[in-house]
C-alpha cells in the first residue's frame, strides 16, 4: 500500500505541479475474522460520507435517519447506489459476492437501512446498545 501510494502521490504531484502528501496519516488494516465482521463492513464503508452531515454517527448520534439515508443513496462517489441497485456512473465494483452474501439487493437495502436506524437518536430514544 506504501509503493501505490507513493506512487500515485509521485504521479499526482507532477501531474498538477505541486508537492507534498496526499494523504494522512499511514494506512491501516483490520483483519476479517468472523462473518459478523464481514457482514458490518459494507454498511461501515458506505455509511463513511456521512462524516460531511453526520460526523457524530460513529457513536451513534444520527438524529435523522431518513434524511441521512438520501444523502447516501444520492451520494455519487460511493458504491452504496449500486448495492442498493440505483444506477451510479459506470461502477467500478464486483458486488456479487457480497449481494449473495445478503440474499440480493433487496435485503441488502433492508439491512441497512436497519443498521442505519439502529444509530438514529430518535428512533431509538434512550435504547442504545454498544458494538462488540
Amino acid at each position: 500500500m506504501r509503493k501505490i501510494g507513493t506512487g500515485y502521490t509521485n504521479y499526482f504531484n507532477k501531474k498538477y505541479e505541486r508537492v507534498g502528501s496526499l494523504f494522512q496519516g499511514k494506512y491501516k488494516s483490520v483483519r476479517i475474522a468472523t462473518e459478523q465482521h464481514l457482514i458490518h463492513l459494507p454498511y461501515y464503508i458506505h455509511m463513511n460520507p456521512l462524516d460531511m452531515i453526520a460526523p457524530k454517527w460513529r457513536q451513534k448520534e444520527i438524529t435523522n435517519y431518513h434524511k441521512a439515508l438520501l444523502f447516501l443513496e444520492s451520494y455519487r462517489w460511493s458504491s452504496h447506489s449500486d448495492y442498493i441497485g440505483k444506477k451510479n456512473f459506470p461502477s467500478v465494483t464486483q458486488r456479487d459476492f457480497l449481494l449473495k452474501l445478503f440474499d440480493g439487493i433487496p435485503n441488502y437495502k433492508k439491512s441497512f437501512i436497519q443498521w442505519l436506524k439502529e444509530r438514529d437518536l430518535e428512533n431509538i430514544g434512550d435504547d442504545i446498545t454498544l458494538e462488540h
